[in-house]
């Protein structure tokens, strides 16, 4: 587990509730969305990205989500989500998750989010602003990994 600490710079811990099971008895594929939307969020908090996008002129908006599903997970359960950025351009950004397992001591889901930014007064793509750019490129990570 220490080694996805290190790994993570960014991480948040998720606790698995029992209404998040399906009829098969796991967590239901809908919730590491949600998931996802947490670690994104916290990732916004922790790294003041956040504060940055309080100013309504430019805002991130999902192009597309995705979820690989590796192992099944149970209730009772506690995953910490890893999150990182890749692929940086003018105007958008992968956001990457690495789910893992704190009972199964695994990595049990990955994904990602593919970020455009846009202004949200003229309504099209714009690029993303200077301070928020340089954030990005502090936690982006080579895809690889």
């Amino acid at each position: 587990m220490q080694e996805f600490f290190d790994k993570y710079e960014v991480h948040t811990k998720i606790n698995v509730v029992w209404g998040e099971m399906d009829a098969l008895g796991h967590v239901n594929n809908v919730s590491y969305f949600r998931y996802f939307e947490t670690a994104r969020i916290d990732f916004l908090k922790q790294t003041g990205l956040l504060s940055i996008l309080s100013e309504p002129t430019h805002s991130p908006v999902l192009r597309d989500t995705y979820a690989q599903y590796k192992r099944p997970v149970t209730f009772p359960d506690t995953l910490y989500i890893g999150s990182y950025i890749t692929d940086i351009q003018e105007d958008r950004f992968t956001m990457r998750y690495e789910a893992f397992s704190e009972s199964q001591q695994a990595v049990c889901t990955t994904g990602y989010a593919n970020v455009v930014m846009f202004n949200m007064k003229t309504g099209q793509k714009s690029p993303i602003p200077e301070n928020m750019l340089a954030i990005l490129k502090q936690y982006e990570l080579d895809n690889n990994q």
